[in-house]
Parts: C-alpha cells; sequence; structure tokens
C-alpha cells in the first residue's frame, strides 16, 4: 500500500477515530488517502483552531487528539496549539506535511524547518525519512505522547513519503515499541512513601496544593480519600480544577495569584503542604521566598525534573499521583493520626472570610452574577455535573469562572493555564463535545479571545456541532485594562475594542442561533434555552467592564491581595483623528 494509507492505517490501529485539520499541497497524498477510510475528519477555519481542538479533546476524553496540516504556513499555524498541548502536558499528535525529501533544505516552496520549529514545544518530534518507518513511528509518537508526563508529539510527514510504498505485511504496526532512554517512573520510592506518610500524621496543619497531574493520573478518588482520612483541606492549581470537588467541606479553591484568601492564606499558613501533579508556576507560588514559610513540602510528580525546579522539596517522590496516593493511604492506615481539629477551625474561618458576594442585581451584568445563575441553570439540567464541561478562554473570563465556578468532576473545566493563549477556549470546545457528544458544553469567552478564532462559527455550523457560547462583551481587553489600571497610572493603552462587531449579527450570518443578555433578569431563561435546544448557539452577554477581581501582584506574597481599583473605559480617539489626517494627506498627493 501506499504511505499514505499506512498512515491511516497506524491511526486507525491507535484507536484514532476523529482528526482536525486543514490540507494542503504538500498533504493531499493523505488527504486523497482520507477520502476512503472511516476517519471522520472535522475542517476547521484554521490550522490554530485544529491544534487547539485535538488538544480540547484530549483533555475532555483522556485520549490522544490529532490535527493535521500542510507544510509552511499550515506548520507554523499550529505552533501555538502545540505550544498551548506541550505548557499543559495535553497528548496531542501534530502531523504536518513537508516537502519531498530531496528537496528538503533547498527553500522549495512552503518549505519550513518543521522539526527545529516543533523542538522546543513538543515532547517528541520525528521526521520520516522513509515510507518502511510509518508504522514504528506511529507507534513511537503515541506511546510517548500518552505514558509518563502527557505532551504532544510531532510527525513531519514528506510528501514523497506518502506517495512511496511499502509492503504492510514486512513492516507490521508494532504492539510495543523499545524506546530506549524512555521509561518514565510510575510507582514512588516506598521509603520516600514511608518518610512522607510520617509527616503528615504528625502535621498539625497540612493542606494538599492539587495540579493538573492528578486529573491526568486519575487520581481524584485517591485524592478525596487521602483529604477525607486524614482532614486535610485541598486547594487546587488552575490545571488541578475539578481533580477535588469545590462544593465539598475542605475544598479552599483556587491558589495563587487570582487564587482565593482562603486558600492563599492556608498554603501560608500550613506546616506541612502535599504539593501533587503540579509544578508550582509563579502565578501559583509569587513570591518564592514566602511561599510556604512555614512548611515541610512533599512534592509528588511523574516528572523527575519538575522536583526542585521552582520550590524546594523536602520529600521529593517521583511517581504517577495515582499510584504514589494509593501506596501513601496503606501507609497512613498504620499510623497515628495527630488531630487536625483546631487546623480545620481556622480553615473554616477562612472560608466564611471568603465567600463572596454574587448576587447582584446592577446593569451593566456583574460576571459573578452571571456565573452563579450559569451554575444554578447546569445543576438544574445536570444536578451532579457529571455531563458538563466548561472551556474558557484567556484573561478575566478565565479567571471569573476559575474563582467563581464550582467545578465538581475530572475533566470538567477545560482552560489554558501555562501559555494562557487566548483563542483556546471556543475550539477547545469543540474539541470536548466532538469527543463528549452527551454532555453539555460550555465555552466562556472574552470579546477579545473570540475574535481570534471566531472563523470557527463555520466549523460548528458545517457539522452541528451543539456548542454554547458565552461571550463576556465589555469591549476590552479585560486582564490588561486591569493591570494597566492598577500597576500602570490608569494609563489604558490600547486595550479598547471599539462597537463592532455586533456578535449576534456576526453569529447569525453563519446561520447560528444568538442572543444578547442585557439584564441579570435575563440570564437564566437565556442560558436555559440555549444549553437546551441542542443547537451551536451563541450569547452575547453584556458586562460591566469595569468590574475586576482582586489579585496578588506579580512576584507579591500570597497574602498580599489587592483590591480592584473601578475605573471607567477611557476610549481614546486620538489615533483615529490622526490616521485621517494622513489619509486626506495621501488623497491630496495622489490627485
Amino acid at each position: 500500500m501506499k504511505g499514505s494509507e499506512a498512515i491511516i492505517k497506524a491511526l486507525e490501529a491507535e484507536g484514532v477515530k476523529i482528526i482536525f485539520g486543514y490540507p494542503g499541497g504538500a498533504m493531499l497524498p493523505f488527504y486523497d488517502a482520507l477520502y476512503d477510510s472511516n476517519l471522520v475528519h472535522i475542517l476547521t477555519r484554521h490550522e490554530q483552531a485544529a491544534a487547539h481542538a485535538a488538544d480540547g479533546f484530549a483533555r475532555a476524553s483522556g485520549e490522544p487528539g490529532v490535527c493535521v496540516s500542510t507544510s509552511g504556513p499550515g506548520a507554523t499555524n499550529l505552533v501555538t496549539g502545540i505550544a498551548t498541548a506541550y505548557a499543559d502536558s495535553s497528548p496531542v499528535i501534530a502531523l504536518t506535511g513537508q516537502v519531498p525529501t530531496k528537496l528538503i533544505g533547498n527553500d522549495a516552496f512552503q518549505e519550513i524547518d518543521a522539526l527545529g520549529l516543533f523542538m522546543p514545544i513538543t515532547k517528541h518530534n520525528f521526521q520520516i525519512k522513509k515510507t518502511e518507518e510509518i508504522p514504528e513511528i506511529f507507534r513511537s509518537a503515541f506511546e510517548i505522547a500518552t505514558t509518563g508526563r502527557p505532551g504532544p508529539v510531532h510527525i513531519d510527514i514528506p510528501k514523497d513519503i506518502q506517495d512511496g510504498e511499502i509492503d504492510i505485511e514486512k513492516y507490521p504496526i508494532p504492539a510495543k515499541v523499545d524506546l530506549p532512554g524512555y521509561k518514565p517512573k510510575t510507582v514512588g520510592h516506598p521509603l520516600q512513601i514511608k518518610k512522607a506518610a510520617k509527616l503528615i500524621a504528625e502535621a498539625e496543619k497540612p493542606v494538599i496544593l492539587a495540579g493538573g497531574g492528578v486529573i491526568i493520573s486519575g487520581a481524584s478518588e485517591e485524592l478525596i480519600r487521602l483529604s477525607e482520612f486524614v482532614k486535610i483541606p485541598v486547594c487546587t492549581t488552575l490545571m488541578g480544577k475539578g481533580s477535588f470537588p469545590e462544593d465539598h467541606p475542605l475544598s479552599l479553591g483556587m491558589v495563587g495569584m487570582h487564587g482565593t484568601k482562603a486558600a492563599n492564606y492556608a498554603v501560608t499558613e500550613c506546616d506541612v503542604l502535599i504539593a501533587i501533579g503540579c509544578r508550582f508556576s509563579d502565578r501559583v507560588t509569587g513570591d518564592v521566598r514566602h511561599f510556604a514559610p512555614e512548611a515541610k513540602i512533599i512534592h509528588i510528580d511523574i516528572d523527575p525534573a519538575e522536583i526542585g525546579k521552582n520550590v524546594r522539596a523536602d520529600i521529593p517522590i517521583v511517581g504517577d499521583a495515582k499510584n504514589v496516593l494509593r501506596d501513601l493511604l496503606i501507609v497512613l492506615t498504620t499510623l497515628e493520626i495527630k488531630s487536625k481539629e483546631n487546623w480545620l477551625e481556622r480553615i473554616f474561618e477562612l472560608k466564611k472570610m471568603s465567600i463572596p458576594m454574587m448576587d447582584f442585581d446592577d446593569k451593566p451584568i456583574k460576571p459573578q452574577r452571571f456565573v452563579k445563575d450559569l451554575m444554578e441553570v447546569l445543576q438544574e439540567i445536570d444536578p451532579k455535573l457529571k455531563n458538563t464541561i466548561v472551556t474558557t478562554d484567556v484573561g478575566q473570563n478565565q479567571m471569573w469562572m476559575a474563582h467563581f465556578f464550582k467545578t465538581k468532576m475530572p475533566r470538567s473545566f477545560l482552560a489554558s493555564g501555562g501559555l494562557g493563549t487566548m483563542g483556546f477556549g471556543f475550539p477547545a470546545a469543540i474539541g470536548a463535545k466532538v469527543a463528549k457528544p452527551y454532555a453539555n458544553v460550555i465555552s466562556i469567552t472574552g470579546d477579545g479571545g473570540f475574535l481570534m478564532n471566531s472563523q470557527e462559527l463555520a466549523t460548528i455550523k458545517e457539522y452541528d456541532i451543539p456548542v454554547v457560547i458565552c461571550i463576556f462583551d465589555n469591549r476590552t481587553l479585560g486582564m490588561v485594562y486591569q493591570w494597566q489600571n492598577l500597576y500602570y497610572g490608569q494609563r489604558q493603552s490600547e486595550v479598547h475594542l471599539g462597537e463592532s462587531p455586533d456578535f449576534v449579527k456576526l453569529a447569525e450570518s453563519y446561520g447560528i442561533k444568538a442572543d444578547r443578555i442585557t439584564s441579570p433578569d435575563e440570564i437564566k431563561e437565556k442560558l436555559k434555552e440555549a444549553i437546551l435546544s441542542n443547537d451551536p448557539y451563541l450569547l452575547d452577554v453584556v458586562i460591566d467592564p469595569a468590574e475586576a477581581l482582586p489579585m496578588v501582584p506579580p512576584g507579591g506574597k500570597l497574602t498580599n491581595i489587592v483590591q480592584p481599583i473601578r475605573v471607567e473605559p477611557k476610549i481614546k480617539r486620538a489615533a483615529f483623528e490622526e490616521i485621517k489626517k494622513i489619509r486626506e494627506i495621501a488623497t491630496i498627493r495622489e490627485y
């Protein structure tokens, strides 16, 4: 068979049924083979959206997502999406076309050094030199992407390799591959686990910090058992949201720059911090010199490179979170657990101090009120939120949701954490809905982020993907606007988006149902109608542009929470007048 047909067979052997992509000259043999295959291909309207959709598919399902592009600009357009997946340890397989092997290095049409381009933002990357290599390379790529600490893997496929012939009986798809030097450690060292168990049992003020690794390893059940058995409160990173039910009495919510007061104070006051599957991002720690200053730190992570990288680890444990927590629980059952009652009293006191005001009736709508009503509508439709997935974009919309939306299940809150990629939320929701067709998938996005991939309205219309898009419409780049008001003397520079487009008319131009919400009393009714319609639906939610969350200043102490200042938009028109003058001068000269 042809190499292009072997690629299809290799994907099918991995259980792939759906791929996201955009064709081009260097991938034409593959797309020709795809014509006769059983794979479902979703044609996104931009390669970046294909990468984000594959990423959303992977995060929602736990299975690898696949995206495809042609060479040159097609490959470069994938970069942002693949970098996003890499930053958040998401298993994505990126296939790029390449010019024929004899032309590589000759600056051929649409040639790019794809290996060099993707090397820093992938777990591994391959360029196929012979058609016979296809079966083993594809098997290796999926093995690398999905084991150990997951991550994206890139395969660059020259056009002549796709056209070449392969004897599939002589070069079959291997069941296993030998990857020298790649042996992820999944079981924690028993002596380290015993040390950790002893420290936890004797602790007076312990806190668990759960990261995305808990979700990736499927360790939420073990996390809950550990928390309840020892009576340890749990805070999460942004990527860890969903690892621990946030309506649980021991939940503290998210920690860090945009974290809750309860979480930030508890981490600062604790005597033992059990960090599980997190990398101690600067957005979590603030000033590391003042992070958990009184605590002994137990750091559990499958990636040894993360341990001690940003924060010291007194007891490092390398291994899969599920395995390590399971073994830790076994040891703890043999120990006498010191009472945590005084600590829990302090925790409940902190939580009472952190209860937010959300029931606003103001116009424009307060984001808190929208989040409150969204939670109530979703719980009415899906009481345990087992079939609900929320994606966010990046910016204020993301922080409103991360701070106030109470997640209950793993893989139900999808956001770009490490890279902070605007434009992620909407296409990620497409991938999530394709992965989980019976789930209610809600894309929460800001107006700025939505405009970066708004062309995917055509995708959800064409394929009838019933995602509900809720745009937080404040006509500003909200997070930049907030920082400029706080730290740059209220000098609002290039953060105002203007009045166009009309998002309702934009959606309707694609044949998608849409509505605008301008009053709090409209929220529930219109949300319910959109979600229950089982159609692609856009809601333009007009929110208060001056509303902002408290935050910890960059590099500050977690307890130094700065209250926002209320500053209305100050739209400068000088630039528009200057542009008019330039045009007038140019017109006169031309005349």
